[in-house]
């Protein structure tokens, strides 16, 4: 399957321009035999944490969401979107958690060619200020679907710096991982050694789509990635707008899992009681 990557200077609460953005991306990638389009993190909105929260309808959500299946649709394209989901609309009882306060999740969703959603996740790892004011972290593991004979699931940005939830990906099957991220400049060892890393120790694709430019107060890195299942690069953006294109399938997943088996060969039952244990043997521990 060919997937395709977007990486783009978003405007912040301007959904028209980024809605244009990714409809062009989606053409342009469509018209190249891609079968998915990944967009980065928050994007239809542009990443401004508190500025979203404060001036941003959740009202409006719904329609955004509508606007970007008829992308899909229209483009005959699946597509990965990010935007913030209230606590309402992400929990299938309705009822908001006491924790969220009032607040939103950040959600990636995965549209079929038909502009069908087939799969969401809520971010688990919020990274620093403004998310944790802005928004309130999700509990559930990342779940994974079928999607065009590849075995997927969804991360979002800090959370595939967590090697747990990643292999929480892997271990429920998923050959794909597809990760909308907004990674600020000065962290250039996440695409370029810790993605690479993470495909390789869970034997997986992982698909990491970054902004690039100024928006709000950010400065992003760009440097979106897509890593093979044996950690091998196989695309990468440079710091400005890029449309990125690569291979994926289940072939090389196989393949990379049949020659070192790490993860048959796990054995989390010992992991725990390793965490559950005192510390003994170093110097200086209780």
């Amino acid at each position: 399957m060919l997937l395709s990557v977007l990486q783009a200077n978003a405007s912040v609460l301007d959904v028209d321009a980024n809605l244009r953005t990714i409809d062009y991306a989606a053409q342009r990638a469509a018209k190249a035999g891609a079968a998915l389009l990944l967009t980065p993190e928050l994007f239809p909105v542009g990443y401004a944490p508190l500025r979203i929260h404060a001036g941003m309808d959740p009202a409006t959500l719904p329609g955004i969401r509508e606007r970007l299946a008829r992308i899909a649709r229209t483009r005959g394209i699946g597509l990965v979107y990010s935007l913030p989901a209230s606590a309402k609309e992400a929990h299938d009882d309705g009822a908001e958690p006491a924790s969220a306060e009032g607040r939103w999740h950040i959600s990636a969703t995965l549209l079929d060619a038909s502009g069908e959603e087939i799969l969401t996740y809520n971010k688990v790892h919020l990274f620093g200020e403004e998310e944790h004011k802005a928004f309130v972290g999700s509990q559930e593991p990342p779940a994974v679907v079928d999607f065009n004979g590849i075995r997927t699931s969804m991360l979002i940005c800090y959370d595939v710096e967590f090697p747990e939830a990643v292999r929480a990906a892997a271990g429920r099957g998923a050959e794909l991982l597809l990760v909308p991220t907004a990674l600020s400049a000065g962290f250039d060892n996440v695409p370029q050694v810790l993605i690479r890393a993470r495909a390789l120790e869970s034997q997986l694709h992982v698909a990491y789509a970054n902004h690039s430019g100024h928006e709000d107060i950010y400065n992003f890195l760009g440097g979106s990635v897509v890593a093979g299942p044996d950690g091998s690069l196989l695309a990468a953006a440079g710091e400005g707008a890029a449309l990125l294109f690569a291979e994926v399938g289940t072939e090389a997943v196989k393949a990379a899992r049949a020659e070192v088996p790490y993860l048959k060969e796990r054995r989390p039952d010992l992991y725990a009681t390793w965490e559950a244990s005192p510390r003994r043997g170093f110097a200086g521990a209780p």
